[in-house]
């Protein structure tokens, strides 16, 4: 007769970050890690054989001048990669052939706060990449922008309460050379919009398609409870 199941937590770095995995004992595989930032009250999960990227490796992505994403580190970063040969340059890359998890926590200054009261979900849309009109128009006439053929897949106002509020959004972009990668993302903010929640998932967009259920099952996880 199997035992009960048992669950084991490991604490990394000095973030506080928790990594929970169930595990079962007997014939039962662990089924996903568990991942919280507990100081800001965030989490979500990702598929048990995901592979963590390093700190190091993950800071050292930002520093890219020639990322699509660029942007400052926030207060807490972890990302997750699915492909065997896990690497932190998959987290810009429009080779990603396996699923990418990339999730941020970060204060917003007061400049950044008003601006995204004025505009809330707007400026959730935009927060990585331009996604809405303006935004795209805006990267257009500046020029440098290296991704093309914006298709908009999925545009889903959340509101899971305690004042917490942000969108789900899924699109396609173009690399140079043609490559589509699909990206999915959530940007939520608290009730004063003081904090920035971000978790995004992508691949390329066959690789998206073939992984859509388990890839909703990760962006549904995503929980903020504000304090």
């Amino acid at each position: 007769m199997a035992s009960k199941s048992s669950r084991i937590g490991k604490v990394f770095g000095g973030l506080g970050v928790l990594l929970v995995a169930v595990i079962a004992t007997g014939c039962a595989a662990p089924q996903f890690t568990y991942v919280s930032d507990s100081g800001a009250n965030t989490y979500f999960k990702v598929p048990f054989g995901w592979h963590r990227i390093s700190d190091v490796s993950l800071a050292a992505q930002f520093k890219n001048p020639g990322s699509a994403l660029g942007r400052a580190a926030g207060t807490w970063d972890i990302a997750f990669d699915a492909d065997q040969a896990s690497a932190a340059v998959h987290l810009f890359s429009p080779n990603a052939r396996q699923p990418f998890a990339f999730a941020f926590v970060t204060p917003l200054s007061a400049t950044a706060s008003n601006a995204l009261r004025r505009s809330p979900y707007n400026g959730l849309r935009d927060v990585l990449l331009p996604v809405t009109s303006a935004s795209r128009a805006a990267q257009a006439a500046q020029g440098g922008f290296p991704l093309t053929h914006f298709k908009l897949l999925r545009d889903t106002v959340l509101t899971p309460g305690q004042g917490v509020h942000g969108v789900w959004d899924t699109y396609d972009y173009t690399y140079p050379g043609g490559i589509t990668d699909t990206f999915d993302q959530v940007a939520l903010t608290n009730s004063s919009s003081t904090q920035l929640y971000v978790l995004m998932v992508h691949c390329i967009a066959t690789c998206y398609s073939q992984n859509r259920d388990q890839l909703d099952t990760i962006m549904s996880s995503f929980t903020v409870r504000s304090p």
